[in-house]
């Protein structure tokens, strides 16, 4: 995936700040937030471990499950004629509505 990077099994977004001239990681899936910013990736990884570390650490204090629980369900809006042509193409494969997206978000994620 692009612009992540992972660090001891967490996940980061990593974007570029111009405004410091910076690179910016902020972990994705947590009960909170914990953000790091470096000039390279070597500090990005070193830093982004270091605001984990402090993280967890907190977590633990509070009592607080670091991961954020997801229920696997979502909604999802498109135009009508969008839920029509998605709803042609999972039929054609055989497909519920929902394995189909699912798949496709799948396959776009797994790449």
């Amino acid at each position: 995936m692009k612009n992540t990077m992972e660090i001891d099994g967490y996940k980061a977004v990593i974007q570029f700040d111009p405004d410091i001239d910076m690179f910016r990681g902020e972990f994705v899936g947590l009960n909170g937030g914990a953000d790091f910013y470096a000039p390279d990736v070597a500090g990005l990884r070193r830093e982004g471990a270091t605001s984990l570390k402090v993280f967890l650490e907190m977590c633990e204090e509070d009592g607080v499950e670091p991961r954020r629980s997801y229920s696997g369900k979502f909604h999802l809006r498109m135009s009508p004629d969008l839920h029509a042509s998605a709803a042609a193409a999972a039929a054609a494969e055989g497909k519920s509505l929902n394995q189909w997206i699912a798949g496709a978000i799948g396959g776009v994620l797994l790449q």
